[in-house]
């Protein structure tokens, strides 16, 4: 079998949410002609979100499969090579940059940019895959105004489950945090705020075994928790589940040839989307565990854009 001819381009975007189809948008308005490899899951988290009422832009409730479609048809008509594969490897000390797709082809690049996003973790039972997006989330500020004088519930202890619980208290009537240890791994400020909160009740050494729910229409009921001290199982009637054990950002790719924090997050320079290698910039998500929300992830895109264009004038 012959090798595939290199593919070769002034601007390679690896993934494909809103900061991926933002910088495409950018890019290609440049005339840098960009590539864009949309890896496994086109559309990124967006397009298992269903309801989003936070995007700029729409008076009307909008669905996120539909607003990344929107983008990528709006990338391909200025101009980006839309394509549908899988970057398995890079090399970022070569000049110019190499990417390697899973079936074999090679791409080569005088500048990159990162948009490979996060994942959140979740629970991995069958019964919260079988709600999600239904009650069933893993993002407070996109989805808890849906929970108006509801019940919810919050899996979690570090601070980003203590900040979900106590966002959620401006919308719901009662929050339940339920967590697996007996005391919290957030910040004590927060903790002391958490506490302080009369509409949160802490559920302590619990995991929850099952969502309770209607098939039609589809939505949240309940929960089965167990007590892991004791083995005790009790249900809980709440209309919300959220859940926020944290993310994990897809940087496994970069190890070793880019900076990352200690939670694998790429590290970029202050208002800036450089990574410490010039002319690979990252954007979105896969650099940002603060505000992980569509609309700042597609400001990062057009940030690195702008950024790869002026790297490609002075180079």
């Amino acid at each position: 079998m012959s090798e595939k001819p290199t593919k070769h381009t002034k601007v390679l975007i690896i993934g494909s949410g809103p900061a991926g189809y933002t910088a495409a948008v950018y890019a290609a308005r440049a005339m840098l002609k960009p590539m864009l490899v949309a890896g496994m899951q086109p559309g990124g988290q967006l397009t298992i979100t269903t309801d989003v009422e936070n995007y700029p832009g729409f008076a009307d409730v909008i669905q996120g499969p539909w607003l990344m479609e929107q983008m990528r048809e709006q990338a391909k008509a200025v101009g980006t090579d839309l394509i549908e594969d899988h970057i398995q490897s890079v090399n970022l000390k070569s000049k110019p940059f190499e990417a390697i797709g899973d079936g074999g082809q090679k791409y080569t690049a005088d500048s990159i940019i990162i948009s490979t996003g996060a994942q959140a973790r979740w629970l991995n039972i069958e019964s919260e895959e079988k709600f999600k997006g239904f009650g069933v989330s893993a993002c407070a500020t996109c989805d808890g105004f849906f929970f108006k004088d509801k019940t919810v519930a919050v899996v979690g202890g570090g601070n980003a489950a203590v900040e979900e619980a106590m966002f959620l208290t401006k919308f719901a009537s009662k929050v339940q945090l339920i967590h697996r240890r007996n005391e919290l791994r957030a910040e004590k400020l927060l903790q002391k705020k958490l506490m302080e909160n009369n509409k949160i009740e802490i559920i302590w050494d619990s995991v929850v075994e099952e969502v309770i729910g209607d098939e039609e229409p589809k939505n949240v009921k309940g929960l089965k928790i167990k007590n892991i001290k004791t083995n005790e199982m009790s249900e809980l009637k709440i209309d919300g589940l959220f859940i926020a054990i944290g993310h994990d950002p897809a940087t496994a790719l970069f190890k070793d040839q880019l900076e990352m924090d200690n939670t694998g997050y790429l590290i970029t320079k202050s208002d800036s989307t450089e990574t410490n290698i010039p002319g690979v910039y990252a954007a979105g998500d896969v650099k940002d565990k603060i505000f992980r929300q569509a609309v700042t992830a597609a400001g990062m895109g057009c940030m690195a854009a702008l950024e790869a264009e002026k790297y490609l004038t002075s180079n």
